[in-house]
This record gives structure tokens, C-alpha cells and sequence, in this order.
């Protein structure tokens, strides 16, 4: 499975990179807004400096409702980098416009997916990524990841070639649940990164293997 860091902290991107498990980076508006950006020029410039560090996807979100204008916009995006991924909202208006941009070449990833039906759609019209929000469902007593198990079955019927996102991921448990439904990609926040590495074991041993190693230094 892969692992993707949801966040547009550059600070953040640069640590979860040096572990090296990093394979990608997703954002959104709301991330963007977190770090102060303001006007689209900085926005470039930020998505180019992501794109410079991990030389991985990097998802960018357009913010068009209608299809012409999130072709245009998605046109833009790509235009930053070859790692940029468009990232586009599962609307009617956002369905034609990745239709068109699978047909340029423009590498898609269909947000704010709630049902499976949702993401068979996106696939059908060609898109790159498909982004069910676990941690959303999670919130108004839905099953997130029960969710990813049912794309993850209409994707293996159908053999489609989009990959699943496993997104707005809250916590430890979403991410093994994603890794033994076979989902192709986690994009994960950092912290939750961070739990992962941690293991109460894991730091109780280690300290007890340096204390018995300073028994053995003084000898």
C-alpha cells in the first residue's frame, strides 16, 4: 500500500519524506488556507515546491463548479508540474470534466466520494484516483471503510485501473483496516503518521537495551 501525506505543510512533507515511505501528497483548500497562502500565484508556487520535494503525486484541488471552468482550471494545475494531480469535487459538472481530462492526459483524483456508486462513476469516467472520506462517514455513524471494502469489490470485478485513496483517515485503526482491504493508497495526516511508528514496547526496549549497554560501556 501506499502512503500519501494529506497536508500542504511543507515542514511536515519534508519530515514524513526523510522516513522514507513517503509516495505522495495530497491537499485541499482547506489545508492551503492553513498555511497562509493567499492568491493563486502563491498556490503555484507552493504545489511546485511539494512537487520539487517527494518527485511523487501531488494532488492540487480545483475550485470550478461547472465543467468548463474545472477543465480549464484543471489544465492550469497540470501545467505546474508533471507530478500535479487535479484534484476535482464527484459532481455532475466534475464527472465531464474528467471525462475530458482523462482524454488530455490530465491525471485526475475524484474528491469527496461517499458511496460506491459515487466512485464506480468516477472510474467509468476515467479517473486517475478515487477519494472516499472515511473519517466523514465515520462522523454521522456511517462505516467509512465498510465503504472502501464495497469499491474495492466493484474495482476487482470490473478491473478497473483507478487506484483508491483512502481519505480523511483519523487514526491508526483506518489505516490497517485500509491495508488488509488491499486499498491501494492511505493519505494520512502527520500525526497519525507519527502514531504509526510509535509502540509503547517498542520505546520500554529500547531503553532498556541502552541501559544495559552503559553496564556494559563501564565494564
Amino acid at each position: 500500500m501506499k502512503f500519501f501525506i494529506d497536508t500542504a505543510n511543507l515542514e511536515e512533507i519534508q519530515k514524513a519524506h526523510a522516513l522514507g515511505v513517503l509516495d505522495g501528497v495530497t491537499t485541499n483548500p482547506s489545508l492551503i488556507a492553513k498555511e497562509g497562502i493567499a492568491h493563486r500565484e502563491a498556490f503555484r508556487a507552493h504545489i511546485k515546491k511539494i512537487c520539487e520535494v517527494v518527485q511523487a503525486p501531488v494532488s492540487a484541488e480545483a475550485v470550478s463548479t461547472s465543467a468548463e471552468d474545472l477543465v480549464a482550471e484543471a489544465r492550469e494545475l497540470a501545467a505546474i508540474d508533471d507530478h500535479v494531480v487535479v484534484k476535482i469535487p464527484m459532481t455532475e459538472e466534475g464527472l465531464k470534466a474528467v471525462k475530458v481530462c482523462a482524454d488530455e492526459g490530465i491525471k485526475t483524483n475524484v474528491t469527496l466520494v461517499f458511496s460506491p456508486l459515487q466512485a464506480l462513476l468516477a472510474a467509468k469516467a476515467g479517473a486517475t484516483y478515487v477519494s472516499p472520506f472515511v473519517g466523514r462517514l465515520d462522523d454521522i455513524a456511517a462505516s467509512g471503510m465498510q465503504i472502501v471494502s464495497q469499491i474495492e469489490d466493484i474495482f476487482s470485478n470490473y478491473l478497473f485501473d483507478t487506484e483508491v485513496i483512502v481519505a480523511s483517515i483519523r487514526h491508526p485503526m483506518h489505516v490497517l483496516e485500509a491495508a488488509r482491504m488491499g486499498a491501494d493508497i492511505a493519505t494520512i495526516p502527520y500525526a497519525v503518521i507519527a502514531q504509526l511508528v510509535r509502540h509503547p514496547l517498542t520505546d520500554v526496549g529500547l531503553e532498556k537495551f541502552l541501559k544495559d549497554w552503559e553496564k556494559v560501556e563501564k565494564k
